[in-house]
């Protein structure tokens, strides 16, 4: 709790010279009397009437930032499979931005940028920058894999709105019990709100992070425009002399691009000249030699990639998941992809790779987090108990903080309408039962209870879990049809992951002393902003003939099309020894999971993650190679300069992935000129 004792107990914490600065309140009553911790919170904490909160500025900056943001996390989440929290960013931004304005046009008094816009902000953009999470990068993507269908604008920003919405609706009973009953630290809300109160009582330190944010941006969008500016544009603007040769300014684009993948090992270290296949014409071995290196990259992915992106992802995951990436890359790509190759199981290239990898690499992530999901069954227990008390029994009169929380009949009226939305959109658009349809929202409100525990008690949302306890269940209700299959999960992990995020962020406003209807209210247009800006940017770059390839792996699509494909189609039709190979898998997950929980807390630093494990099987090894040089830069740069790493490793990073993935979307977009439009109508 925030408080402390003091002998001003009819002071606000925020009635101070310092506007930022707390004073001293008195030591909260006994936790278990609730009616007393929720009068002590309203008179010493609450300043969400006197403070500016619910701005035109601050919900218009927050859409703005979090819009920009989820093209990042989109971008990142088709390359890595991973998403990228956004809201201590945005925090850092907006607070910058406004910082600046201000010396360039002086406020008003009593119109600075107060610390509740900046939370209320970072509350907005963080609904629009998880707007992936609801579906862009795994059952949507998942769909078009397994079937073939690419589905229109308005279908998606339907549907994910629909998800979205009910996700916020569904975290409002949850809100009381979790954060102000149970008082669950949701850590990453914590982390939040002191960042906030650090940059509002130190701002030049938000300054710095802001600058370094916008430096390493300006390198990402350079980078981006050397590779793929120069490939795409020279391309386009290459013209052909008389014999057909091509050169002119375009060509000479195209020569001096930045790889988009580099050897790990260089030309030195020897080559050969690639063998002819039996019955193979001269013509089509007359090809230049390849050097070990080249052979490497070519045949198994084995490389760098060039791109700021995926090493700066990897310093934010930490060592960690990156050494676990590279060990998974020596043991799909090193290890067992030169066997597959030889044996003509699989051809060689990444397609041909893992399509056989996928397999052992689903099966570990559904084992691990499905058993970790089960080892926290207390939280389940806990979950569950506190159903009983999210109805808001008690009168409006008897209840202290009627006046501030949000009131039952917007989860009713919400939920009621966003999960008619989804039953309604689910049968229209992908032919789910309509009774199927209920079970799915019913399922979700279920499951999002116990992410939203999970999350609050570990900081970890469990929507991987959630949505294959959902594809497992459809898969016995309905065991011969993927798109339901898919589509539903979709419900559960999407409303799950924008309920834990409300709920992060409410906890940032309850420590803050913030109106959580006013909170609630920015969510919801930063789920509107999310759902305008990331649709049709993915309708241009989720281009059905690149998902699944090298240069969009779509991991997390590729997992969810993995278990559809299972449940529908049966073990029979799995690649030849990949079902062995799941089986160990399967011994592998579970084994990590049990060392995860019961080992000693310090050693479990040293136990592979899961997860990095098996992302490594479902995207190039170039990726996983690059994600581990930057966790190892950064894990360098903590132990050489921890404040130097604390100051500016995660606005770094940031900067490079947002620039890097802004500038090369903004590239594609203009690339498709006069296309554009047609590709978003899906004509």
């Amino acid at each position: 709790m925030p408080y402390s004792p003091s002998d001003k107990p009819d002071q606000s914490p925020w009635d101070s010279a310092d506007e930022h600065a707390p004073v001293h309140v008195p030591e909260p009553p006994d936790p278990s009397d609730h009616d007393a911790v929720a009068r002590h919170w309203l008179k010493y904490v609450y300043v969400g009437d006197r403070v500016r909160q619910l701005s035109f500025r601050a919900v218009l900056t927050g859409m703005l930032i979090g819009g920009v943001m989820s093209i990042s996390n989109l971008y990142v989440g088709l390359k890595s499979g991973w998403g990228l929290g956004v809201t201590i960013t945005a925090c850092i931004i907006a607070y910058a931005v406004f910082k600046l304005i201000e010396v360039v046009v002086p406020p008003l008094p009593g119109d600075e940028f107060s610390i509740l816009e900046n939370y209320t902000m970072s509350s907005a953009a963080s609904a629009a920058g998880y707007m992936a999470s609801a579906g862009l990068v795994s059952a949507i993507p998942a769909l078009t894999l397994v079937t073939g269908r690419q589905l229109l604008w308005w279908e998606i920003m339907a549907w994910l709105a629909a998800v979205s919405f009910l996700g916020v609706f569904m975290a409002i009973p949850l809100k009381r019990q979790l954060i102000n009953i149970d008082q669950l630290p949701f850590p990453s809300g914590i982390a939040t709100a002191e960042t906030l109160r650090s940059m509002h009582t130190a701002g030049r330190d938000a300054i710095l992070k802001g600058r370094a944010l916008a430096i390493s941006a300006l390198a990402g969008m350079g980078l981006a425009i050397w590779r793929d500016g120069f490939a795409d544009f020279g391309g386009k603007w290459a013209v052909k002399d008389a014999a057909g040769k091509p050169g002119g300014f375009g060509q000479w684009l195209q020569d001096h691009a930045f790889p988009t993948e580099f050897p790990l090992l260089p030309a030195f270290f020897g080559s050969r000249a690639p063998q002819a296949a039996a019955g193979a014409k001269a013509a089509e071995v007359a090809q230049p030699a390849l050097s070990w290196g080249q052979e490497l990259l070519e045949k198994y992915t084995l490389g760098i990639e060039g791109s700021f992106i995926m090493i700066a992802a990897g310093a934010i995951m930490g060592i960690r998941v990156g050494c676990s990436l590279l060990l998974g890359t020596i043991l799909y790509y090193g290890l067992i992809a030169p066997v597959l190759v030889a044996n003509a199981i699989v051809p060689p290239g990444y397609k041909g790779i893992v399509s056989w990898t996928l397999w052992p690499a689903t099966a570990l992530m559904v084992t691990s987090g499905l058993l970790s999901f089960a080892f926290k069954w207390r939280t389940v227990l806990r979950a569950f108990s506190g159903l009983t008390s999210l109805g808001g029994s008690r009168s409006a009169a008897a209840d202290p903080l009627a006046s501030v929380e949000v009131p039952g009949w917007w989860f009713a009226t919400g939920t009621l309408v966003s999960g008619a939305a989804c039953v309604i959109l689910g049968t229209v658009l992908f032919e789910i039962p309509w009774y199927m349809g209920i079970l799915a929202v019913l399922l979700t409100f279920l499951l999002s209870i116990v992410a939203a525990r999970a999350t609050g008690e570990t900081d970890i949302t469990p929507i991987g879990a959630m949505g294959k306890i959902t594809q497992l269940t459809f898969g016995v209700v309905a065991p011969s049809n993927p798109t339901t299959n898919l589509m539903t999960a979709a419900i559960t992990s999407g409303a799950a992951s924008h309920a834990a995020d409300l709920l992060t962020d409410l906890k940032s406003g309850y420590l803050l002393g913030g109106n959580p209807r006013k909170q609630t209210i920015s969510q919801l247009f930063g789920v509107i902003a999310g759902t305008l800006v990331c649709v049709p940017v993915y309708m241009v770059i989720a281009d059905p003939a690149k998902l699944g390839t090298k240069e969009l792996p779509a991991p997390a699509a590729k997992v969810w099309e993995g278990v559809a494909k299972m449940l529908s189609e049966g073990l029979d039709k799995l690649p030849a020894y990949s079902l062995q190979a799941m089986l160990v898998a399967v011994v592998i997950g579970a084994v990590l999971a049990c060392l995860e929980e019961f080992a000693p807390r310090k050693y479990r630093w040293l136990i592979p993650s899961p997860t990095g494990l098996g992302i490594a099987g479902v995207v190039p090894a170039f990726n996983s190679i690059s994600m581990f040089i930057g966790a190892l830069l950064a894990w360098w740069l903590s132990k050489s300069n921890p404040k130097v790493d604390e100051q500016y490793t995660v606005p770094v990073s940031s900067g490079l992935i947002a620039g890097e993935s802004l500038m090369g979307v903004a590239l594609k977009l203009a690339l498709a000129g006069p296309q554009l439009l047609k590709a978003v109508l899906g004509n």
